[in-house]
């Protein structure tokens, strides 16, 4: 039986989401043993490798030709470098699942900046939606409370990290390949790893951390391919919702694999976050529909 576009696109969305909280769970177990920037490294290494292959498959790399774009691209893999170092980082001293549920304001951070930046209009509703997701995020870290420390800071400054991000890659004119883009941002993280062992050290790797390596790279790779497959099968505003599974995954594997489960607050903070986040990408889907619709 055939199934929808849409349909398509959710499944792309879900696996995406899956494989890259599957990467997180393996970067988090392999730099409780490894130095961080080897571990970055290495998994680097995988990633890139594995791209520049994918590409060469799909008729090989052309780079963009605007020096404006080169720029755009250079910034983004800078960004991607600073997300990447604050992101893992965090993730090596936070629960899995608390960190993920900071991430989920990932969409709401990205509607707001874009109001702000590129002057984007949101009205009340989603504006309102947008404050009640970061107080979600404030029940998920309790600034004061017992449980909130540098990390949770890092974790938010990961989330303004990907905002940047994620709004350079408007400036991209539209013949600029994703995975020029992809693979711009692997070499950096790449290189900034390599650089960062040379200063933190490197030790010998076990058969095991290279299986472990190998695997994240893949998943890197997989989440990659699956996230741009569903951006270009389904309807963004039907598929978009879908990227919160990434926080059902990092619960079920951070309780099978480290042991930890989200509180009560966080469970509380995280609902709310993904409730709101939803309603904004729903909503932004109904004004989309309304704008094409003729007068």
């Amino acid at each position: 039986m055939a199934i929808s576009d849409n349909l398509r696109g959710a499944i792309y969305m879900n696996l995406s989401m899956f494989a890259f909280t599957v990467n997180d769970t393996i970067m988090k177990s392999l730099t409780q043993s490894l130095p961080l920037y080897q571990t970055i490294a290495l998994r680097g290494v995988v990633a890139v490798l594995g791209l520049l292959i994918l590409a060469r498959a799909r008729g090989g790399l052309h780079l963009p030709k605007l020096p404006a774009d080169r720029a755009v691209i250079a910034l983004r893999s800078l960004v991607d470098v600073a997300a990447t170092i604050l992101f893992l980082t965090a993730l090596k001293h936070m629960p899995l699942a608390t960190l993920s549920a900071v991430m989920q304001v990932t969409p709401l951070a990205v509607t707001l900046a874009a109001a702000l930046y590129y002057k984007d209009k949101i009205g009340w509703r989603r504006m309102l939606a947008i404050t009640i997701g970061f107080f979600g995020v404030m029940l998920i870290i309790r600034p004061g409370m017992a449980g909130f420390s540098i990390w949770s800071v890092l974790g938010l400054g990961s989330v303004a990290t990907v905002v940047v991000r994620d709004l350079s890659v408007r400036r991209l004119t539209g013949n600029v390949p994703s995975m020029v883009v992809a693979l711009g941002a692997g070499f950096a993280v790449m290189v900034m790893g390599l650089i960062g062992s040379v200063l933190e050290g490197w030790q010998a790797v076990s058969p095991l951390q290279i299986l472990q390596l190998l695997g994240a790279g893949g998943m890197v790779i997989v989440g990659y391919i699956c996230s741009v497959s569903a951006m270009r099968v389904g309807d963004i505003g039907f598929v978009a919702p879908f990227r919160y599974t990434s926080l059902l995954w990092a619960i079920i594997l951070g309780w099978v694999f480290f042991a930890t489960f989200p509180d009560t607050w966080s469970l509380i903070g995280a609902a709310i976050v993904v409730a709101t986040g939803i309603y904004t990408l729903l909503r932004e889907r109904k004004l989309r529909q309304q704008a094409r619709r003729p007068a």
